[in-house]
């Protein structure tokens, strides 16, 4: 086995928190989507497909070290929101968890000298910034353009894809 049980438990119980995340995505998605807010509600829906994507690459990491996989069970997403500041805020609070997860995750891998996990792990706080920094922009320029304004955003969504 090329990781520790220790470390295998708790990367097992950051598959559940990504499988979370991407179930979470989908709710905030369909908050969007029944606003007719059609790329927002694409946004979240493609958000969510990356969190499944860093679940899965979880769960290869544990196959391909020989760790014991245990997906823990998946709490419900939270189904409705107020505002779309409130789905927003949200997603940016999560980003923000996972990348407190990530960081103890990888306070471990240091401690066991796990330079393997290190490396694995890297890629996922590299991620966390540009995640953290999406998700906060669009919560300030939701914030900016109000509850009324949603087509702003959608417009903003628009020249931020082309931009890219």
């Amino acid at each position: 086995m090329l990781i520790s049980k220790t470390l295998a438990k708790a990367f097992n119980e950051q598959i559940g928190h990504e499988f979370g995340a991407s179930n979470q995505y989908v709710s905030i998605a369909a908050h969007f989507n029944q606003r007719q807010l059609t790329l927002l509600a694409k946004l979240f829906l493609k958000q969510s497909d990356e969190e499944r994507t860093h679940a899965m690459k979880f769960v290869q990491y544990l196959l391909d070290t020989k760790g014991e996989l245990k997906i823990p069970a998946v709490p419900a997403p939270t189904p409705t929101f107020a505002s779309a500041v409130d789905a927003v805020e949200a997603a940016l609070n999560w980003e923000k968890e996972v990348t407190r997860q990530i960081t103890a995750l990888m306070d471990i891998a240091v401690k066991e000298n796990d330079y393997l996990a290190q490396s694995f792990l890297q890629w996922f706080i590299d991620e966390q910034l540009e995640e953290v920094v999406k998700m906060d922009r669009l919560v300030s320029v939701i914030r900016q353009s109000g509850e009324k304004n949603l087509l702003m955003v959608e417009a903003y969504l628009v020249h931020i894809e082309k931009a890219g």
